[in-house]
């Protein structure tokens, strides 16, 4: 077995991964895993754009307002204050960088501002409706011209290791590195590090239906877990309103900055209906709002999907505005100057995750947790809009801090390992139709009885059909493969089990968690909902 060694080792290459190696690049040598190619993440994906006060009619405490509203009553104070107010600092990191933004047509000297749902004000910015993408692509640029961040593609993190094997009195003080499966040179190797970080990315393809890439397994989520983190607020999943409904379009989302510009929602017989579940902010209200009138229009009609009609603005703006969305959906038949876009809800974004402090470290020193797999306290009950970028760049930057006060204990660490007994590496079974099959199964499962609306009856029953299939991988797939599918289809599986958990917990509906046994918001649930292996 390869053993290698190397001072900072980050899982995931998004933004929040990405921004990180540059802020710790003079600290040592850094390497970057990620399980498929280098862009292959969830924030390529992002259109919209990064919330971030930049006018003068605009106030961090109208965002911080805003970001609180959203997330009904459960997210930190402290911490969201702490983000809105970094925000304009962790913008001029990206410019610095070589992001450039958008500017005003009519004041090149400003930033062109656009409006999403739940801001009360417009500050989002954006670079056209493809954000993520240009971010991504200058991270990547920007990394590749230090020679001491190395980027390791096609590598899958399958076990953290602990400094000392984890027993019943709890999770370990430290971890030392991580077993990895090479799926390039199928073999498996062991990354010895002083400090882990983990950047994976949420969780959405535990859903049928889902925006996010097929990177998105809740791979961190399940290694923080299996060794000791607390695991917080997973019953809370964000379904968007509108990914683009035709066949051949897998995960395409429609941005919210559409119903930012003005973008009407209509039902099947091609009539508003946003009036009459949020008769002031109509299409602007919260996400969670917008789903669940959505969810309720097809379920009323039987329709497969709804329309979202933006034609009314000039043709020539639209293709410059949403020259992203307008190209793919005219490679589907759609003009979007003239027609309306056929949209669905779908799983989104994970507002709970690994439990973090304001430093993004975990319940074990060493241990790291940022962007989506984590759970700040910033999102609360539901996510606003465009805060899931500024939150990735505003706790790389703070655990970049951390890790630095830290550095001078840490870089006279020893790298340990432990007996390497349960990592055996076992050859693909040529039965790979069982794992597909559950694969389908689990995710139209937590569709079905897990997803936008829930019950109880159907939490618990969906609990038992995902604990039925749990036995199976351990009966005829136990340990690790050097195969994706497997490997991702066990990931998958715990998320699935935590968030059912979590869900049948919370005895009240709030925000992204709508229960129809108890409708209402209720008090003594104003806290978050931890679960932890020991």
């Amino acid at each position: 077995m390869e053993i290698l060694k190397t001072d900072i080792l980050i899982i995931g290459s998004g933004i929040a991964g990405l921004s990180l190696a540059l802020k710790l690049r003079d600290l040592g040598e850094i390497t970057i895993l990620t399980k498929k190619r280098v862009f292959d993440t969830t924030t390529i994906l992002a259109q919209g754009g990064i919330a971030c006060v930049m006018d003068e009619e605009d106030s961090f405490d109208l965002h911080i307002r805003d970001t609180l509203l959203a997330g009904n009553g459960l997210c930190d104070p402290e911490i969201v204050e702490l983000v809105v107010k970094s925000a304009p600092e962790r913008i001029r990191d990206l410019i610095e960088w070589g992001v450039e933004f958008d500017r005003d047509p009519a004041n090149f000297s400003k930033f062109h501002l656009t409006l999403e749902g739940g801001h009360s004000r417009k500050r989002i910015l954006h670079v056209g409706d493809y954000t993520g993408r240009i971010i991504e692509n200058k991270l990547i640029e920007r990394v590749l011209e230090n020679s001491n961040i190395q980027i390791s593609e096609n590598h899958l993190a399958v076990k953290l290791i602990p400094e000392k094997e984890v027993g019943l009195s709890g999770p370990p003080k430290r971890v030392v590195g991580a077993y990895v499966l090479d799926l390039t040179h199928i073999k498996e190797r062991v990354f010895l590090s002083k400090v882990v970080i983990l950047c994976t990315g949420g969780a959405g393809k535990v859903y049928i239906y889902t925006s996010n890439p097929d990177t998105a397994t809740g791979d961190g989520i399940a290694l923080a877990y299996e060794i000791g983190c607390k695991i917080a607020n997973l019953e809370f999943i964000q379904f968007h309103p509108t990914c683009l409904y035709h066949p051949k379009a897998k995960n395409f989302l429609i941005s919210e900055t559409l119903r930012g510009e003005g973008a009407v929602l209509l039902n099947a017989e091609g009539k508003p209906f946003m009036h009459k579940y949020d008769p002031i902010r109509k299409e602007l209200a919260p996400r969670d709002v917008v789903t669940r009138a959505i969810d309720m229009e097809l379920k009323k009609t039987g329709a497969e999907c709804v329309y979202l009609d933006i034609s009314k603005l000039p043709s020539d703006y639209l293709r410059k505005r949403f020259p992203y969305i307008y190209e793919t959906c005219l490679k589907y038949g759609i003009d979007i100057t003239n027609q309306p876009i056929p949209v669905v809800p779908a799983a989104h974004y994970l507002c709970g995750g690994i439990l973090t402090n304001k430093w993004g470290q975990t319940n074990i020193s060493n241990l790291f947790a940022i962007g989506e797999c984590a759970c700040t306290g910033l999102h609360g009950a539901n996510r606003l809009a465009s805060n899931s970028l500024l939150e990735a760049l505003c706790f790389s930057h703070q655990a970049s801090l951390k890790i630095k006060e830290m550095w001078p204990i840490l870089k006279e660490s020893l790298y340990q390992i432990p007996p390497l007994k349960e990592f055996q590496i076992k050859e693909v079974a040529e039965e790979k139709v069982f794992i597909s099959h559950n694969w389908d199964w689990v995710r139209k499962l937590m569709w079905d009885f897990a997803g936008i609306v829930r019950n109880l009856k159907m939490l618990e029953l969906a609990k038992k059909r995902i604990d039925f299939i749990k036995r199976e991988l351990e009966t005829y797939w136990s340990g690790f493969y050097l195969d994706l599918d497997v490997m991702e289809l066990k990931n998958i599986c715990t998320v699935a089990e935590l968030i059912l958990i979590s869900a049948m917990r919370r005895l009240e509906s709030r925000g992204t968690h709508y229960l129809t046994d108890y409708p209402y918001k209720r008090e003594e649930f104003q806290k978050m909902t931890v679960i932890s292996k020991f």
